[in-house]
């Protein structure tokens, strides 16, 4: 079960409850039944009926459905002739009482099927003004309610004294929207559930992108800011009832929730207190958060910001830097306090050892990022670089140079270190940049970013670099294609596919990190030693770390292969092992090739030759990065040539693999991808091109007056 939001921890007092569902929901695009969606909601209350919980269920749909059915009875009970004339519209009293019928008879029999009994109670507006009726109407329900029957109300639209059900608004309740909060209020439910064809409420009309979800609201900040958009292509109100409805009854104590009736247990997920939906709740601006910038403006914000930044002269963007690289020695007593409470914290509560591993700043580590920063404070400029000039005529002379993307995402988890590779490098290539770490590294990145952005000039501004620091802000930013250029994610599996799927916004990164090394039959054992160990055990936690170890199956008879697993088993290291392995030594076998641990244990298997290796790597591999340790050149150059991975290494340990090792200065992530960028990705990976035209007056006129000489002019004339 998710964790329940704050702002609806009332709902573990909730005894009874008033479910109002409408006509959209009720019914298909046709006008038919939705039979999926009632049967669903029907089994959601038959398990809040068998948890102890008092439901109660206004339905709509009866005009509905009795429209459709005299629509089809009067079309077979017509002539040819007939159809030749005007359709006159069906009296809606008449289509209410046989929907009523029919709508009865099908709950009837859903909840029958359930095992649960059903009850209908039929009111009109008048009945309310009659005190007797109110009275005999609570002793009803009560009385129902203690037998665990559902009682199921509707307006009686087939006697309304209204001039027709869509028509009039006046009254006591005026659709069954504002019925349903009557009932609330009259029954004294603990809550009233909307359930609607949208989400909730939102700021405009759900179909526009721009349109957020409102998980709260808030009278005073939301009424004049709501955009609605047309009503229910069903029903008499659509969303502008229903936020009446829901206003009258919050504010007369009924806590309200409008959700989606057509997700599955969104009833069960509210009284989980899930935040889905909006919440209308009579306490709620007393909830209201001190005002926070949104995603777009923040993204904005950071786009403007960079611009100013790529218009610093390259000595100033240098000066950023150093001066980030000195304030961040400066207050590193003031980190480690706060990464130290992050790092007690994530032990607390039970995090795995590897993700507190990834989570300390060690000893050491600040000065070590500073000098990272001072490396690429001092590399040649990369903004602004002519990488082809041509000249396409006479004095018509065409430049490719190198430009930053515009503002990036980096969605990472744990490493508060990669906050600040990742800010360094945003500088360095003149890009804008947000920030999401994980809420195990919040109160670090906190202050890493505080620290970072106070030494950026007021010239540029701090907003160059946001800090999203709440986790509903994610969706909203994948959403942002118009003002964010490339997303990064650095984290696990489920992160990176999660993102992919969620945005048009151009991903780079990688999901898995299973990182091989292939000792070849060739190989200098003890440089195998060497390399195997350090590859494993050097970082264990790390994606460029050895997670499947391949060996030739040679080295099984000259007991090399042993010496490798006693080695490794000396050290600390957890074996799991592919079939071969299996059957000749009592290793357990690991339950899939494609696996990262990320910890101190890794998967050993026997090979043929260079070309099963390869193959193997192929098959489970991440194409991340992959080593062979081999004398033998001919076979060395064939794995060089063949593994199709993003870094692969001759004997040389994996955990190369990175770019201030590579001489980058920094990272932002290590890509797999095929395009843009792949391996570690650097300043370089960070930067496109633009074309810069320099004439002197020249015009195309269909070609006529110009001489093409396309000729490639040396960058240093």
């Amino acid at each position: 079960m998710s964790e329940m939001d704050s702002t609806r921890d009332f709902v573990k007092d909730v005894k009874r409850l008033v479910i109002k569902v409408g006509t959209a929901v009720v019914t298909r695009n046709d006008g038919r039944i939705a039979l999926g969606r009632l049967g669903a909601l029907c089994e959601q209350i038959k398990e809040l009926n068998s948890q102890g919980y008092e439901v109660v269920l206004v339905s709509s749909g009866a005009v509905g459905l009795g429209r459709q059915r005299l629509r089809y009875r009067r079309l077979v009970n017509s002539s040819f002739a007939d159809l030749q004339k005007p359709q006159v519209e069906l009296d809606g009293k008449a289509c209410a009482a046989v929907g009523q019928n029919s709508l009865m008879a099908l709950y009837d029999s859903l909840f029958s099927e359930l095992d649960v009994s059903s009850a209908q109670l039929l009111v009109t507006d008048s009945d309310f003004r009659d005190k007797d009726f109110r009275k005999q109407l609570n002793e009803t329900v009560r009385s129902l309610l203690s037998l665990k029957v559902i009682p199921i109300f509707n307006e009686n639209d087939a006697v309304s004294t209204r001039k027709a059900p869509y028509e009039d608004s006046s009254g006591i309740f005026w659709d069954n929207d504002s019925l349903a909060a009557l009932l609330a209020l009259e029954l004294k439910a603990d809550l009233l559930v909307l359930l609607s064809d949208v989400e909730g409420l939102y700021s405009g009309p759900p179909s526009d992108p721009k349109s957020k979800l409102i998980h709260t609201y808030v009278k005073e900040k939301h009424q004049g800011e709501i955009t609605f958009g047309d009503k229910s292509r069903v029903g008499r109100g659509g969303m502008t009832a229903k936020v009446k409805a829901a206003v009258n009854a919050a504010y007369a104590g009924i806590p309200v929730v409008i959700t989606s009736g057509y997700a599955a247990e969104n009833i069960i997920k509210v009284l989980q207190g899930q935040r889905i939906g909006t919440l209308f709740h009579k306490n709620a601006h007393l909830w209201e958060p001190p005002k926070e910038v949104g995603a777009r403006e923040m993204a904005v914000a950071a786009r403007e910001s960079s611009r100013r930044l790529q218009a610093l002269s390259s000595q100033e963007r240098k000066k950023i830097l150093l001066d980030i690289a000195d304030a961040l020695e400066a207050n590193e007593k003031l980190i480690s306090v706060e990464n130290e409470a992050d790092v007690a914290a994530a032990q607390e509560a039970g995090y795995e050892k590897s993700l507190i591993s990834r989570l300390a700043l060690k000893p050491g580590k600040i000065s070590s990022l500073a000098k990272s920063i001072r490396v690429l404070a001092n590399m040649e400029d990369p903004i602004g670089r002519v990488l082809k000039k041509t000249q396409l005529a006479d004095g018509l002379v065409l430049e490719k140079t190198s430009s930053p993307l515009g503002v990036l995402l980096i969605v990472f988890e744990s490493r508060p270190d990669a906050l600040v590779q990742i800010a360094s490098l945003a500088i360095r290539s003149g890009n804008g940049l947000l920030l999401k770490g994980g809420k195990e590294a919040k109160r670090s990145n906190a202050i890493l970013h505080k620290v970072i952005t106070e030494a950026i000039p007021d010239n540029v501004g701090g907003k160059v670099i946001g800090l999203v620091t709440s986790r509903e802000e994610i969706p909203d930013l994948l959403k942002l294609d118009d003002v964010i250029d490339l997303v990064i994610p650095r984290g696990s599996n489920k992160l990176v596919s999660q993102i992919k799927s969620s945005t048009k916004i151009p991903v780079l990164g990688h999901a898995d990190g299973i990182c091989h090394v292939y000792v070849d039959k060739s190989a200098d054992m003890d440089m195998a030693k060497r390399i195997v160990l350090d590859a494993k055990i050097d970082y264990p936690a790390a994606c460029n770390a050895m997670e499947t170890l391949l060996v030739h199956k040679d080295l099984v008879q000259t007991g090399a292969l042993n010496e490798l697993i006693v080695d490794l088993r000396v050290e600390g290291v957890i074996l799991y092992s592919g079939p071969r392995v299996s059957s000749l030594l009592n290793i357990p076998q690991a339950q899939s090739f494609h696996h990262e641990y990320n910890s101190m244990a890794c998967t050993v298997e026997i090979v043929d030759d260079v070309s099963a290796a390869i193959d193997h790597i192929h098959r489970h591999g991440s194409a991340h990065t992959d080593c062979i340790i081999a004398e033998d050149q001919e076979t060395a150059e064939i794995f060089l040539c063949q593994v199709d991975s993003a870094a692969v290494f001759h004997n040389a340990s994996t955990r190369f693999c990175d770019g201030a090792r590579f001489g980058l200065g920094a990272e932002v992530g290590i890509s797999t991808s095929r395009i843009h960028a792949r391996g570690p990705v650097g300043v370089e990976g960070l930067l496109t091109t633009r074309w810069i035209l320099k004439g002197s007056g020249q015009v195309v006129d269909g070609d006529k007056g110009v001489i093409y000489t396309h000729k490639d002019i040396p960058l240093d004339s």
